[in-house]
């Protein structure tokens, strides 16, 4: 992990900005990235949700000054997934890694499916 430490560092940027750009929250980036350089699909969705936490705080301040976030939408978003977070993270301990490819590859697939064709 040392010799990647730069690499994080870069791909952190490119990250938040497409987090705050897309509102995707950066794990659709961060998860293959972690996956590339090794780690397993447990430890990369774990490591994703920590940057993800702290470019979402920074995303949110910025959005916050532009007068973009509808904070009961946001709180009662936030409520529901607690609880989603709680199940998907124990879901994910049985999948091994390379399944964990193909359905988090299926998944982006289907959205940018769907994002291309929806009007």
């Amino acid at each position: 992990m040392g010799g990647h430490m730069w690499l994080f560092a870069v791909c952190g940027v490119g990250v938040g900005i497409g987090a705050a750009f897309s509102g995707l929250g950066g794990g659709f980036l961060m998860v293959p990235l972690l996956l590339f350089l090794g780690y397993t699909a447990q430890k990369a969705v774990g490591t994703s949700f920590l940057a993800i936490l702290v470019i979402s705080i920074s995303a949110l301040v910025a959005h916050n000054k532009l007068a973009n976030v509808d904070y009961k939408a946001g709180l009662l978003l936030g409520i529901g997934g607690i609880i989603g977070a709680q199940i998907g993270a124990r879901l994910v301990e049985g999948v091994s890694t390379a399944n964990f490819k193909k359905i988090f590859s299926f998944i982006l697939l289907g959205l940018a499916v769907y994002l291309f064709f929806r009007k």
